[in-house]
């Protein structure tokens, strides 16, 4: 492969991602926090059911085993 077609290759990628990154829609900064919020959120509820899943095993694997 000649190194001037593969520079010519590149260029035509990177102008194409220009291309396309300007046709993306992004998030207002309202819309990013109440996103992240969510997602916060939704992490802490997850971890206090692992949490007390974690108690409960330990509990029960106490009793059970001497």
């Amino acid at each position: 492969m000649k190194f001037g077609k593969f520079f010519e290759n590149i260029k035509t990628f990177l102008s194409e991602v220009k291309i396309e990154t300007k046709k993306a829609t992004f998030p207002s900064r309202e819309e990013t926090i109440n996103t992240t919020m969510v997602v916060v959120v939704l992490v802490l509820i997850a971890t206090l059911y692992m949490w007390i899943l974690n108690v409960v095993f330990s509990v029960t694997i106490t009793k059970v085993l001497p």
